[in-house]
């Protein structure tokens, strides 16, 4: 990729791109993978040379050990989609199979941080009240608004507001403009909270706002990923951020221990100024998201702002986060509301943590599938699903619902594309409506229905999103951007080509073999 030097006189400096593959291949879930299953091989070979006569020994010890872990994995709280894959791993690879499991689950090497974030949100749990009026507007719409909110707030803070206004932007240069001008106007603090920060045009301008207005005194923070160590950023990232006076952190930065660097990764992607504004979406800070430099073909995103009451919500999940390796966490001081808007309808940021049992994202998507009344539309990356959701989506079409999803045309990750055409024979069988954009990759993670509910936020139908990483999102309802959100869905729906039968079955022999191949170990993707 062409890197953009940006003129700064010298202050701003672009640090280039690191070889990492042979990196990213060491600590790899794949690579360790291979490295147990060839332990075994190894074992196995040893045994057969210089234990033959314990092998009959050995052959029963594997079997009693294997039905022994799929009956303890049988009865735990797992997913049972997931149950299926890792019995098939244990049945496959017993003693590599089970350590593997055992690693995953401990999670070695980030208990300090699933301890502390566990932590910090039982700490804020209350600590932004629910308005009771504006829960009784709620219960008189008999739309189960309100008991989506009693749910979702089992695992965090996330009342619904009134008093907030919202925009939807149909793509990252939209977004892009109007962040730019918000920058501008800050006064008393930005953070900012990204999956992916990648230097080039739109992070340089940016990061040209952030240095000045940390120069005027604005207290500039920014977080990121720490995948981005091992992709987009060097290590010591945050010291060239604090030369230019901004606080910069990587969450849960990548360290050499294998087992767990892919689980729970900072999804989101949260920027608020001045308590005033806030974004979400699914664009993050790389030139792909304003097509100013082409990956695959023209990238379809989209993004939400809000001004307002509902704002504090995602400051305080931003704080959540950054307050993780802080001795004396500040609370009060950045959440006072700061802004009332006149705005229709009713707002819900809320935020999904995979520390806990309770699978919000997806379930919040259930119940807007499950209470529709005409149609659910739906722009999604990646389809990667479970069996609960999987049932939601047919159970919606085969009881008259119109439910249509916008998939990309051209893939990112061709495995997660043939993973996504396994679902599409029972999907469509059902009922469900399925297009492919054709002029390229649609990362939108947008949810809307009946022309009065809505959801656009950071999290994707895979298992990543729904059970590994944390994510957040604003749930509306009855606001005035919802016609905007299904009028992009329209216009976006004209530029794409539709999955029917006759296309499944024509469908190309590698993405049907590989997704055959990779759909038990689907929910490790």
């Amino acid at each position: 990729m062409f890197r953009k030097k940006i003129p700064d006189e010298g202050i701003l400096r672009l640090i280039p791109k690191r070889k990492k593959g042979f990196f990213k291949l060491i600590f790899s879930r794949f690579f360790m993978i291979i490295l147990l299953i060839a332990l075994q091989i190894f074992i196995l070979i040893s045994m057969f040379i210089h234990f033959e006569a314990i092998l009959p020994y050995s052959r029963a010890f594997y079997t009693v050990f294997t039905i022994v872990m799929i009956c303890w994995l049988f009865n735990s709280k797992m997913d049972s989609t997931a149950k299926l894959t890792w019995m098939m791993i244990f049945y496959l690879f017993p003693i590599p199979g089970t350590i593997l499991f055992y690693l995953t689950q401990k999670d070695f090497g980030h208990l300090a941080i699933t301890k502390r974030v566990e932590t910090l949100i039982q700490e804020t749990k209350m600590i932004l009240p629910q308005k009771k009026s504006v829960m009784e507007d709620v219960q008189l719409s008999d739309s189960g608004t309100d008991d989506l909110c009693r749910y979702v707030n089992r695992t965090g803070c996330f009342p619904i507001y009134e008093n907030t206004d919202t925009v939807y932007f149909p793509s990252g240069e939209a977004k892009f403009e109007s962040l730019m001008a918000e920058l501008e106007n800050a006064k008393n603090f930005i953070f900012m909270e990204y999956f992916i920060i990648d230097e080039g045009y739109m992070w340089g301008k940016i990061l040209e706002i952030l240095r000045r207005k940390a120069a005027q005194g604005v207290d500039v923070r920014v977080m990121y990923d720490g995948m981005c160590e091992m992709s987009t950023l060097t290590h010591d990232y945050p010291k060239r951020m604090a030369e230019l006076g901004i606080k910069c952190k990587a969450f849960s930065p990548i360290t050499p221990f294998l087992s767990t660097y892919y689980n729970y990764r900072d999804h989101r992607k949260i920027l608020v100024i001045d308590g005033k504004t806030a974004y979400t979406g699914g664009i993050n800070f790389a030139d792909e998201y304003i097509n100013r430099h082409e990956r695959f073909g023209h990238w379809k995103d989209a993004a939400i702002m809000l001004k307002g009451e509902a704002v504090p919500s995602f400051t305080l999940m931003f704080l959540q986060m950054w307050n993780i390796n802080e001795k004396n966490a500040e609370w009060d001081e950045w959440l006072k509301p700061k802004l009332s808007v006149k705005g229709g309808g009713f707002v819900m940021p809320y935020a999904d943590c995979p520390l806990d049992d309770d699978k919000v994202g997806e379930n919040v998507y259930m119940d807007i599938l499950n209470r529709a009344t005409s149609y659910v539309h739906i722009m999604t990356p990646y389809l990667i699903l479970d069996g609960e959701l999987e049932s939601s989506l047919k159970f919606a079409a085969q009881r008259g619902i119109d439910v249509k999803i916008i998939l990309p045309g051209i893939p990112d990750k061709k495995a997660a594309y043939a993973l996504a055409k396994t679902h599409y024979k029972e999907l469509v069988r059902a009922g469900v409506k399925i297009y492919e954009y054709t002029p390229g990759f649609v990362h939108s993670k947008v949810f809307v229905c009946d022309d009065e509910k809505a959801v656009v936020g950071t999290i994707n139908l895979d298992y990543r999103s729904l059970y590994h990483h944390f994510e957040c999102a604003a749930y509306m309802y009855r606001t005035s951007c919802i016609p905007d959100i299904e009028r992009d869905f329209d216009e976006t729906l004209k530029l794409c080509r539709q999955v029917t039968p006759e296309t499944i079955k024509k469908e190309r022999l590698y993405y049907k073999i590989t997704g055959q191949i990779l759909k038990f170990v689907a929910p490790l993707f």
